[in-house]
């Protein structure tokens, strides 16, 4: 005989709480969008849940709620304005990165910047990177060069949407005219341009 407890008997499993903490989860993300681990689980101690926060991990990384969700950049509206042909040197610039690959399949950028007045290529700058840094730099040799233009039209490109572009182009009065996203052709002198050299 042995001696074994009569509740072994008569023993109900709890329904698995389990259950209750993926709605709860479900539901926070779809709010508080930014929110992570710690933040989901005060929320839940807030609500009046007692989980701690081992079992709010484990069903939180089972859930996927530990990937990063990317969120597009939202840009500012931009104003499509006419393609006009300057009337005097160094009025407008335009500038564009275009990629390219050599034949043993180096990828490498080309940043090329061009007058609007005559269609004269300017500046070409060759590497494999080219941030936001390397472009300011390459424009201020160009200006010690050429001079300093009233306008410089661009796309949206991450380059050119920089906090770095930005104070450059305030800090020596150069208005930055971006195109429309999506609309290459508001560009078009230099994209004419990037056409013929590549």
């Amino acid at each position: 005989m042995f001696a074994i407890c009569f509740t072994v008997y008569t023993y109900k499993p709890k329904p698995s709480e389990d259950i209750k903490l993926r709605d709860a989860l479900a539901e926070l993300p779809a709010v508080h969008t930014l929110w992570g681990i710690w933040m989901m689980h005060y929320r839940l101690l807030n609500l009046g849940h007692k989980w701690n926060h081992k079992r709010v991990y484990r069903l939180y990384k089972e859930m996927g709620l530990n990937l990063r969700r990317k969120t597009k950049k939202r840009l500012l509206s931009r104003i499509a304005e006419p393609l006009l042909q300057p009337i005097v040197a160094n009025e407008t610039w335009s500038m564009d990165i275009m990629h390219d690959v050599l034949g043993s399949g180096v990828k490498f950028r080309s940043f090329n910047v061009i007058d609007d007045y005559n269609h004269e290529g300017l500046n070409i700058a060759l590497d494999t990177t080219l941030n936001a840094k390397r472009v300011v730099k390459e424009l201020d040799q160009l200006i010690a060069r050429r001079g300093t233009p009233r306008r410089i039209r661009v796309d949206n490109g991450p380059e050119y949407i920089s906090e770095t572009m930005r104070l450059w182009a305030v800090e020596r009065e150069i208005e930055l005219k971006f195109v429309e996203t999506g609309s290459p052709y508001q560009n078009g002198y230099v994209e004419r341009f990037n056409k013929s050299y590549r």
